[in-house]
């Protein structure tokens, strides 16, 4: 009676851990909602939730590469080089077409996904050495490529920024389908399973004889076709090519929506939906301090702390 009595308490604990990881991000999107109804003025307003759902686009489209990326066992630190790099590719193709300008954006960051992947399975550089060296380098030739701002004045990137659909921001609307398609990808398909098998255990799954070069290359080049989609996104929004700060600590939202959103730092499983709610809370929990005036260093220490809580709790009940 006496050992069941003390097992209960930490089986009590273990419950409320495993329940915080899966539901938490939920109950934070939920609170921080509360709070601004009840404190912020004008929230409820329609034009204020169109604004915080177009901002939140660009966080979780890269949230979504980044979640692969972990759900590999691996990390992309160069998420924010990639969308740097490719809004300099976009201001410099645009004379040839905007649809050209895309493609060689997105392009663009397929080729520096593709480098991340081959250090990573063909080197067996890790992945967060790798990703580094790729994040110093895509920012360095971006700013080489266009060394300033640079206005994007074209009336088809203007559409793609501030354009609807049925009242829907087209990059909300992309946003809600690239989040369909990898939770269709990770879920129902073939290379899906071979990812969370790799990131469960690489070496169980070269024994098995999955293609795991060649999954883990394909993983970061997602990640660097994602992130240059949120590049330009954000490119098309901003009517401007800024190498020099856009995409700056992107990779530190990005992570924190997806270990936030239950993703767990050791792979081998990937939570697309909470990984959307994990961005919606990154950009409820940055809009909250701004319109309380509070400084924008708030924000990176309030994500710092969001993540150390999200980590504890994962560690915490992988002990059990």
């Amino acid at each position: 009676m006496t050992d069941l009595a003390l097992g209960r308490p930490a089986a009590d604990r273990d419950h409320v851990l495993r329940l915080l990881q899966t539901y938490g991000v939920y109950l934070g999107v939920a609170v921080l909602l509360l709070v601004n109804i009840l404190f912020t003025p004008h929230f409820l307003s329609g034009e204020n939730f169109r604004t915080q759902a177009v901002q939140v686009a660009p966080v979780l489209i890269v949230a979504l590469g980044m979640a692969l990326a972990i759900g590999s066992e691996g990390v992309d630190l160069s998420v924010g080089s990639v969308m740097a790099l490719s809004t300099s590719l976009i201001s410099l193709y645009l004379g040839y077409g905007v649809w050209v300008a895309l493609v060689v954006a997105v392009l663009g960051g397929m080729a520096v996904g593709a480098a991340n992947g081959s250090l990573v399975a063909f080197i067996g550089v890790q992945p967060i050495v790798a990703t580094l060296a790729l994040m110093v380098a895509g920012r360095g030739l971006a700013l080489v490529l266009l060394p300033q701002l640079k206005d994007v004045r074209d009336p088809n990137m203007a559409s793609l920024g501030s354009g609807a659909l049925l009242g829907i921001p087209y990059p909300v609307l992309i946003a809600a389908a690239l989040a369909l398609l990898v939770a269709f990808v990770v879920r129902r398909t073939t290379f899906g399973r071979q990812l969370l098998a790799i990131g469960d255990s690489r070496p169980a799954a070269q024994l098995a004889g999955l293609p795991v070069r060649r999954v883990l290359v394909l993983v970061y080049v997602a990640s660097g076709a994602l992130a240059a989609i949120a590049g330009l996104l954000a490119t098309a929004r901003l009517s401007a090519s800024d190498p020099t700060s856009l995409g700056n600590l992107m990779e530190l939202s990005a992570i924190t929506a997806v270990v936030v959103g239950g993703t767990p730092l050791s792979g081998g499983r990937v939570r697309i939906g909470g990984t959307v709610a994990g961005a919606v809370l990154i950009q409820l929990l940055t809009a909250t301090l701004i319109k309380h005036d509070l400084p924008p260093s708030w924000t990176q220490i309030a994500q710092a702390v969001v993540i150390v809580l999200a980590v504890y709790a994962a560690r915490e009940r992988s002990k059990r």
